[in-house]
């Protein structure tokens, strides 16, 4: 079991609290047996006072200042949980989303390494039509269903954002095309399988998907914009389908036929 020793946690608060008193007993045994006169060592008269004083002194203003220090890294911890997340879905949100693919873009890209991955971009088809038919209050309902469903569809290393309305974002880092193709069909598999009955009836659910993937150097923009146009292509072809595509070495090149499901 590996010990957490973050600002967060309380062990930390524990262990330094003891630490830190120890150490004011040993620096407090080092004065009082210390002679400045004579420049020896010895135990003073009443040595036991230099464990109480700490004790009692010491021990209670780290254990109070380590306490406020662990509360506000919790604090901390929280606003940034909330500065990144969707309230509705608690997915990313999408300037969380888009920085974190930026973040390890750039990184793969210093490491001088071959990179693949792919980003998704899932759009809930007539989506309009539960709000319309069923209300917002609904709508918002399906919306958690489905960003539930995803993140459920992909795996732990893989990221899901909430781009705006009913599109949603997912990134598939070290995926090649063919595992990328899975984990999108397994995503709009398992949305057109959603139970969703607004006021106790059934009401269908589907999603299209739209793909870019890469093997050399990118940007979020330039994925994200071909994983845009081949969601619209997916949504021409007819809905609940996806389209894949390898975004092209050069801006402006041609891309290869897309993977059609």
């Amino acid at each position: 079991m590996k010990l957490d020793f973050s600002r967060r946690s309380r062990a930390r608060v524990y262990i330094l609290t003891v630490l830190g008193t120890l150490l004011c007993i040993g620096v407090a045994f080092a004065f009082d047996s210390y002679d400045f006169k004579t420049g020896e060592w010895r135990l003073g008269n009443r040595p036991i006072n230099n464990v109480v004083i700490p004790l009692v002194l010491a021990g209670p203003f780290f254990y109070l200042l380590l306490s406020r220090v662990r509360q506000l890294a919790i604090a901390q911890h929280e606003l940034m949980n909330v500065a990144s997340t969707d309230a509705l879905t608690s997915c990313l949100n999408r300037r969380a989303f888009t920085a974190m693919i930026e973040a390890y873009l750039d990184r793969v890209e210093r490491a001088h390494v071959e990179a693949q991955g792919a980003l998704l971009i899932v759009d809930v088809d007539h989506f309009k039509r539960i709000n319309d038919s069923f209300g917002h209050d609904h709508g918002d309902e399906a919306l958690q269903l489905v960003a539930r469903t995803i993140r459920e569809s992909v795996r732990d290393i893989d990221l899901v954002g909430r781009m705006g309305g009913e599109e949603f974002g997912v990134f598939l880092p070290g995926a090649d095309p063919n595992r990328s193709a899975t984990i999108a069909e397994r995503i709009r598999a398992a949305i057109q399988a959603v139970v969703f009955s607004p006021k106790g009836k059934r009401h269908p659910i589907s999603a299209s998907v739209g793909g870019a993937t890469f093997n050399h150097r990118s940007d979020f923009s330039r994925l994200y914009r071909l994983a845009d146009e081949r969601l619209y292509a997916a949504k021409r072809q007819g809905r609940n389908r996806i389209d894949l595509g390898p975004l092209p070495d050069k801006e402006g090149g041609e891309s290869p036929p897309p993977t059609l499901h």
